[in-house]
Order: structure tokens, then sequence, then C-alpha cells
């Protein structure tokens, strides 16, 4: 295996649970009403420090998605998913943005 490159953020941001990845920027959350297995979930329109799985048809409480799931590059644990395309139209805002489960990420740090 070769080195691990991370992208370091600043300011308010949200890292992996596990290793303390960077994941996101608080000013990237485009919404904090979303809900997965383990509890609530943020929509973000950017990430870093993820790799993404394989593409699957999923039934979500909003209708049918095509979705992969994203796991943090340091540890490799599972943190939420991708929206890869959306079948209903009302629901296309959705692509290319991600979901991060809030029980696999830690709080807003401020590291300025």
């Amino acid at each position: 295996m070769g080195r691990l490159f991370l992208i370091s953020l600043e300011g308010k941001i949200y890292s992996c649970k596990h290793c303390q990845a960077h994941l996101a920027l608080s000013h990237d959350i485009v919404s904090k009403s979303f809900h997965c297995r383990h509890g609530k979930a943020y929509l973000f329109d950017k990430i870093v420090n993820v790799t993404a799985g394989s593409k699957e048809e999923r039934m979500m409480l909003t209708g049918l998605h095509t979705v992969s799931d994203i796991f943090c590059v340091g540890c490799g644990s599972n943190i939420g998913w991708k929206y890869v395309s959306a079948h209903e139209k009302n629901q296309k805002y959705k692509e290319g943005k991600f979901v991060l489960e809030r029980p696999r990420w830690r709080p807003v740090l401020d590291n300025t």
C-alpha cells in the first residue's frame, strides 16, 4: 500500500469519528434534515477524503435512487453515501451530493 495523502480543511469542519480525517466544511451543508438507519444525517454539497463503492439502486423514504456508499480513506469506515441519480423529478437536487451519517463523524471543530 502506498503513502496516504489526506486533504486538510480549515474552519468549522466535520471529521471521521474513528481516525479524525477531515471530511467536510460546515458551510457545505445543504440540509440537516436527513435520516439514515442509525439516526440523523446531513446532506453536503462537497466532501473530501472519501472513496466511493459500487453503484446500486436503493429504495429510500423519498423514492428510488442510484447511490454508492462512501468510505473514509483514512480508516475505511462506511460514513454515508453519494447520490448518483434520482428517479423522481423533485429529488434531482440530490444528484452529486453526499450524505454523512451523524453517528459516524465528530461534531464541528474550529481549527482556524
